[in-house]
């Protein structure tokens, strides 16, 4: 399996080798679907929070007497049905949204998304990725030369790179990820992966088992 290589010109400079066992799997939807959404839910933050009639201010009194005013009785001004009372079955930030899925089922999902990048040629191998200043416009000026143009891109860094962040991190629609930290959810939230040459040998070396 082979694809094309580009320079940060955009221009077409050769052909790059992709490894069958990460860019040839099988997509099964069902598999990326589990870990898309256990990734996802893994991210809630579950900042939501409705008081209920424990949490509420005020209801320490009787609003009026059980009987004779003719009127329904109450016991307390926090009830949910009272303006001001407890919330029934609201959300609570005590929530725990957290899915656990194995390692091999979040390996095989990345695999699997790496694969559909390159059936849907939605891969751009570039031959090196280095800019002379940490400004956003050089990044720019190579991405607009690049088949991606203003669509949304997951750069695949090889290592952490504090100058690639910098000049990325202000581009609409632009990820930065460092290729060992590849995610289901984050391939398949961007459109195009953008990576180097060396970074197949980053991938390979990471989801290949020797």
């Amino acid at each position: 399996m082979k694809t094309v290589i580009y320079n940060q010109q955009g221009k077409k400079t050769g052909q790059a080798e992709l490894p069958e066992e990460i860019f040839g799997v099988k997509v099964s939807p069902d598999l990326m679907q589990q870990v898309v959404v256990s990734q996802a839910a893994n991210r809630r933050q579950g900042n939501a929070h409705c008081k209920d009639r424990s949490e509420v201010s005020g209801g320490g009194k009787k609003p009026w007497r059980q009987k004779g005013t003719g009127r329904a009785r109450h016991g307390s001004t926090r009830s949910p049905i009272w303006k001001g009372g407890g919330v029934t079955f609201g959300p609570t930030n005590e929530r725990v949204y957290k899915k656990v899925i194995p390692q091999k089922m979040r390996q095989k999902a990345i695999l699997m998304a790496l694969s559909g990048k390159v059936q849907s040629q939605f891969l751009i191998v570039l031959d090196s990725l280095k800019i002379s200043e940490v400004k956003t416009k050089e990044i720019n000026k190579i991405l607009q030369s690049l088949p991606c143009k203003k669509q949304s891109i997951l750069i695949g860094a090889n290592s952490y790179n504090t100058e690639l962040i910098r000049a990325a991190r202000n581009i609409p629609q632009v990820t930065l990820t460092v290729i060992k930290d590849f995610n289901a959810l984050d391939l398949l939230s961007s459109k195009y992966l953008l990576i180097t040459q060396e970074g197949i040998e980053v991938l390979k070396k990471t989801f290949l088992k020797v």
